[in-house]
């Protein structure tokens, strides 16, 4: 199938134009001579695709996303004897912040952490979605789905962490009411418990333990500075099971103790 076929389709004045979902053989290829007039940004979910800019070959492969500058020549496609499965859109910069656009005329960026690929997939299937069932407010879902792909590429390009460690974080908020068991952890990163300790130290000089106290430690905070729940409520509710370990370690991070926390915001409320 040809792109440049669908990108010519209910061209919007800016934002997402269309999008889609590929899987193509060896067979596909597009060639734009002359480049094209928005941007093209794609996300290969398996097989391995090629871009071909200024003479020089890009290969994209599983968890790659690729953006194609407007007015870039440029030839893509499907390698000789493989297959690529990707999804795309076509989009025109105006309403995105320009601090989220490469400046380079080809740019790809691997992602290395697996949830966020998926939340990259879902935001693409929310745009392809939105942009063919064209209901109310379909445009600014799509852009907003857009800006938070370009905002974690952008993350994890600013971010200076492992992508094991970033993925490490991720789980343990995911998990954070759950006792913390560093061989699971350990397991789903791919990485034995004492390397990834010693890599977890070295990118956050703390520990596991504690970057796991501390977040359950800022969510009772908010708990209590905001939903009105008392400190016993707060420490069950982020996963702590002594409460003296709660307020032990909402001292340490907080410096004050969790019930005079709290009654600092109540007399805020008279």
């Amino acid at each position: 199938m040809e792109l440049d076929r669908a990108s010519n389709f209910d061209k919007q004045a800016s934002g997402v134009v269309i999008a889609g979902h590929f899987n193509e053989s060896d067979t596909y290829e597009t060639n734009r001579p002359d480049g094209m007039s928005d941007w093209l940004i794609t996300f290969t979910l398996d097989g391995e695709g090629f871009f071909l800019v200024d003479g020089r070959e890009q290969r994209v492969k599983a968890g790659d996303i690729t953006l194609l500058k407007p007015g870039t020549p440029h030839r893509y496609g499907t390698p000789k004897g493989g297959s690529w499965h990707f999804v795309w859109a076509h989009f025109v910069g105006g309403h995105m912040d320009a601090g989220l656009l490469p400046n380079e005329a080809l740019s790809n960026r691997t992602i290395e952490q697996q949830a966020v690929r998926s939340r990259i997939l879902t935001a693409f299937q929310r745009i392809i979605s939105d942009s063919r069932e064209r209901g109310a407010y379909w445009h600014e879902l799509c852009l907003s789905a857009l800006r938070e792909i370009l905002m974690l590429l952008a993350k994890q390009q600013t971010s200076g962490l492992d992508p094991r460690i970033e993925e490490t974080l991720h789980l343990l908020a995911q998990r954070m009411q759950e006792p913390v068991r560093i061989e699971e952890l350990s397991r789903s990163v791919g990485l034995s418990a004492s390397r990834l300790s010693h890599l977890f130290k070295e990118n956050t000089g703390g520990s596991i333990v504690e970057a796991l106290n501390r977040m359950r430690v800022k969510q009772a905070a908010l708990l209590i500075a905001h939903m009105n729940r008392s400190a016993a409520e707060a420490a069950h509710l982020t996963g702590f099971q002594n409460y003296n370990h709660f307020t032990r370690q909402f001292r340490k991070y907080m410096n004050v103790t969790p019930s005079v926390y709290g009654k600092s915001f109540r007399v805020q409320e008279r």
